[in-house]
């Protein structure tokens, strides 16, 4: 199984691991570090993370207050956002 990240998904990981990385430097890729292993935890059980809609799902990060939300095509999981917890619940979908 493979992953890749929408753009949108893609903008939102750059922009925390700024915002991280210049609260305290070395905390970004700590973030970083912590995006791969939720996305490794995905692609090794992408059925097992909550259920957001017929074909969304999201499994929350560990040690920060994201969740990365993805859908699953064939064998490729698709991260349609890296999502902090305190946005709106619902503002992820237009991007689908």
């Amino acid at each position: 199984m493979t992953y890749r990240f929408l753009s949108p998904a893609h903008q939102e990981l750059g922009q925390a691991l700024e915002y991280y990385e210049r609260a305290v430097p070395g905390l970004g890729l700590e973030f970083l570090d912590e995006v791969e292993r939720t996305v490794r935890r995905i692609l090794l059980q992408p059925e097992a993370w909550t259920r957001l809609s017929e074909t969304h799902r999201r499994c929350r990060m560990r040690r920060f207050p994201y969740g990365v939300i993805y859908s699953v095509d064939g064998d490729v999981v698709l991260v349609v956002a890296v999502f902090h917890l305190n946005r709106h619940p619902d503002s992820w979908k237009d991007r689908t």
